[in-house]
């Protein structure tokens, strides 16, 4: 699916600078960029989730633990 994704000019001297430092293109890095940011906040959602579910079955157990 086609794109266009607007940048400062900071930004996309950073971007290409990455780019060289790496040998890559500046469209790699950045799909990288973008996949790395979706699956770390997905996970963290995930994680979320389990805890809202797990800990209020543990609610006692913490209580007296941090006694």
């Amino acid at each position: 699916m086609p794109m266009t994704l607007r940048l400062t000019d900071d930004e996309a001297e950073a971007l290409r600078r990455r780019a060289d430092l790496e040998r890559r293109s500046m469209q790699d890095v950045a799909r990288q960029a973008i996949r790395e940011y979706v699956e770390q906040y997905s996970r963290a959602e995930l994680l979320d989730e389990v805890l809202d579910q797990e800990i209020p079955r543990y609610t006692e157990a913490l209580r007296r633990l941090g006694e």
